[in-house]
């Protein structure tokens, strides 16, 4: 019996974003960071070709935070009074690929730091570290555009990924990135075409499509991953068809979204039959990753040092 060849030509590959800048390109970082080129779904070499595997950055915050359950903060409590230090603890303790910086001081509803204490973060970063860098704002549109703008000059020509834009929220972000040669992510709630919507109006006020990383939201094991896994598979299926608006690569932030569900956090004295919380929220966050992998993501933020150590092991192996 002939075996039937069921390989599938696919007619676009998914767009290359460099990250990082070296000194030659005008930058301080020691090398860059390509993601995206896939011309197949995830790991079917005999259809297509992947010449950048997946990536990994580590999560630093411009503040101290004051809900990181005890099995991450035994890891980084040493140092995260300081995000430089909390930075280069990331890059030479668990081999980060990349930083990212979370400006979670500048939320008015908390802390509500200044700008000039944003970019003074980002300069430490920057000091501290030589992997390119990931700058990542409040989430509050008003003072994420207020400060965005001198982080971004501090970081200027360092070809940064900065986040985020919204259909809602993109002017200024990308009048930045213009200016000063950064990258953009462009996020979206987990809806296949408020994603496509994002990325036609950044494209139609000038910026180039090889300057986007898709972020479709995110969930947990358990909490929603399965409606995101999906609507990452059928983006990327729609990229690789010709899509253009989905021809970017994916990001997955799963560190914020795992260490605040209650089986990677609950301790096992409160439920005896989960097994040991130390084991398990890293294997939650591991699992989390391993699952995004399959569905195309190219760069994940993540937080504990187990957890990325798997990952890069297992995209690693899948190498081929």
């Amino acid at each position: 019996m002939e075996i039937p060849d069921t390989k599938v030509s696919w007619k676009n590959p998914i767009n290359e974003v460099t990250i990082g800048a070296t000194k030659e390109e005008g930058g301080t970082r020691s090398h860059t960071i390509t993601i995206g080129g896939e011309t197949a779904l995830p790991f079917l070499y005999s259809e297509g070709k992947f010449p950048h595997p997946a990536v990994i950055a580590m999560e630093v915050w411009d503040i101290a935070p004051d809900d990181w359950p005890e099995e991450l903060a035994k890891h980084f409590s040493d140092v995260w009074d300081s995000p430089g230090k909390w930075a280069k603890k990331c890059v030479e303790d668990y081999e980060a690929d990349l930083i990212c910086l979370r400006l979670q001081g500048i939320d008015p509803d908390g802390a509500n730091r200044s700008a000039d204490d944003a970019a003074k973060a980002v300069r430490e970063v920057l000091e501290s570290v030589s992997v390119p860098l990931i700058i990542w704002g409040s989430g509050n549109n008003d003072k994420d555009n207020e400060v965005f703008p001198s982080c971004s000059e501090a970081a200027a020509g360092e070809r940064c990924l900065l986040g985020t834009i919204t259909e809602d929220n993109y002017k200024t972000l990308i009048a930045l990135c213009k200016a000063d040669k950064h990258k953009l992510i462009a996020e979206s709630p987990v809806d296949i075409n408020i994603a496509k919507q994002v990325n036609i109006l950044a494209i139609d006020i000038g910026l180039a499509p090889e300057d986007i990383v898709i972020y479709p939201s995110t969930g947990a094991l358990g909490y929603g991953l399965e409606y995101v896994y999906s609507i990452m598979e059928r983006g990327r299926i729609a990229g690789l068809n010709g899509d253009e608006m989905w021809a970017m690569p994916l990001l997955a932030d799963i560190g914020k979204e795992v260490w605040k569900v209650k089986e990677a956090v609950a301790p096992e004295e409160d439920v005896p039959g989960w097994g040991d919380h130390t084991e398990r929220g890293p294997m939650w966050e591991t699992i989390t990753g391993l699952t995004y992998l399959q569905a195309g993501t190219d760069l994940f933020i993540m937080r504990h040092p187990k957890a990325v150590k798997e990952l890069k092991k297992y995209i690693r192996s899948m190498i081929v």
